[in-house]
C-alpha cells in the first residue's frame, strides 16, 4: 500500500517475464539452452513457467507464422502454464501494417478472429494485454483518424499500443487513448528516436519491454543492476497508478533476457526461490566463464 494525496491507494499487481521461451541452441550461438534450459530437449515453456508469471508473444504479429496457429495452439499454451499465468500478444500484422486499424478494412474482422482463435487462453484467464504494434510510418495524425477502430474494440482485454514514428513526441495522443482506457507501450532500444521513453499513464494497466542498449547487436545486453534499479523505481511509480504492469525483457541472446528478469524481481522486492537463485547464478557465471559478449557490466 502508498499513500498518495492522502489517499490510501493499492498497489497494483506486477507480471514479470520475457519476450518468448522458445531459443534453442547453446548460448553461444544466441541460445538457451545449458544456460537456462537444462538441455535442448526440456518441455521449454513448462520450465519457463516455473519462474515467471506471464510471456510475451510475438510470433502471433507475422502471418507467416500465425496463419499455422490453431484454436489448438492455445488450448496447449494453457494446458502447459499454471493458473496464475498471462500471455501478451500481438494482433496480427494484417491488422495494423495492411489495414491500417481501417474498419473501411478487415481489420476488425481479422481482430474478432484473432480474438477467437486465442479464445482458450481468454477462457482459462490467462490473457495479458493485447498489443498494436503500429508501423513506424503511422503517425498522430493517422491515430486520431481511427476513433472509430477503438470505439468498436470488445470489452474485457486490456489493449495496448506501440509507437514506432517520431510524431509521437510531439503531438501525443494521450487523452485519446484514456478515453478508450488503450495503454502506452514504454520501450527500451538503442539510440532509436521512436522510443517512448514517457512514463505516461492512459489506461488502468501499464506496459513495458526492455530491448537492451546495444545498436550494433539488438537483443544482445545484458541490464546493469543500477539500470535495473531504474526501472524498477519507474515500474513502481506506475504500479501505483494502475492495476497491472506488465514488463518483458526482449534482450534474449544467450539468456540474458532471463537473468535479467529473474534480477528485476529481486530488485523490485519479489522473494526469489532457491531455485531461481541457483539458475541466475549459474546463468550470470556460464556468460562470464564462456566469454560471451556483455553488453553491460555486472554489479
Amino acid at each position: 500500500m502508498v499513500t498518495i494525496n492522502d489517499s490510501i491507494v493499492r498497489m497494483g499487481e506486477i507480471f514479470i517475464g520475457c519476450s518468448g521461451w522458445c531459443y534453442p541452441g547453446p548460448p553461444q550461438k544466441g541460445g538457451w539452452s545449458n544456460i537456462f534450459y537444462p538441455t535442448n530437449d526440456s518441455k521449454k515453456l513448462f520450465y519457463y513457467s516455473q519462474f515467471f508469471n506471464t510471456a510475451e508473444i510475438s510470433s502471433t504479429f507475422y502471418d507467416k507464422l500465425y496463419s499455422k496457429m490453431t484454436r489448438r495452439t492455445f488450448e496447449g499454451l494453457a494446458r502447459a502454464t499454471p493458473d496464475n499465468f498471462q500471455f501478451s500478444l500481438k494482433v496480427p500484422e494484417t491488422i495494423t501494417h495492411i489495414n491500417g486499424l481501417d474498419i473501411k478494412t478487415s481489420a476488425l474482422s481479422t481482430l474478432e478472429e484473432f480474438l477467437g482463435k486465442i479464445s482458450p487462453l481468454k477462457m482459462a484467464n490467462k490473457v495479458g494485454a493485447i498489443i498494436f504494434q503500429l508501423p513506424s510510418r503511422f503517425a498522430v495524425n493517422d491515430l486520431k483518424k481511427k476513433t472509430q477502430f477503438f470505439d468498436r474494440l470488445p470489452r474485457g482485454y486490456d489493449f495496448a499500443v506501440e509507437f514506432r514514428h517520431p510524431s509521437w513526441h510531439i503531438e501525443q495522443p494521450w487523452e485519446m487513448l484514456r478515453h478508450f482506457n488503450v495503454a502506452t507501450v514504454i520501450v527500451d532500444r538503442p539510440s532509436h528516436s521512436d522510443n517512448l521513453h514517457e512514463f505516461i499513464v492512459t489506461a488502468n494497466h501499464s506496459y513495458i519491454r526492455l530491448d537492451g542498449k546495444n545498436i550494433h547487436h539488438l537483443h544482445n545486453y545484458l541490464y546493469s543492476i543500477e539500470e535495473l534499479r531504474f526501472w524498477s523505481k519507474k515500474a513502481k511509480e506506475l504500479q501505483a497508478e494502475t492495476q497491472v504492469i506488465r514488463g518483458y525483457f526482449n534482450n534474449h541472446y544467450a539468456g540474458k533476457s532471463v537473468m535479467n528478469a529473474l534480477q528485476f524481481k529481486d530488485v523490485i522486492g519479489t522473494f526469489l526461490s532457491d531455485k531461481e537463485k541457483n539458475v541466475l547464478k549459474h546463468g550470470l557465471s556460464y556468460l562470464r566463464h564462456n566469454n560471451i559478449e556483455l553488453s553491460s557490466l555486472f554489479e
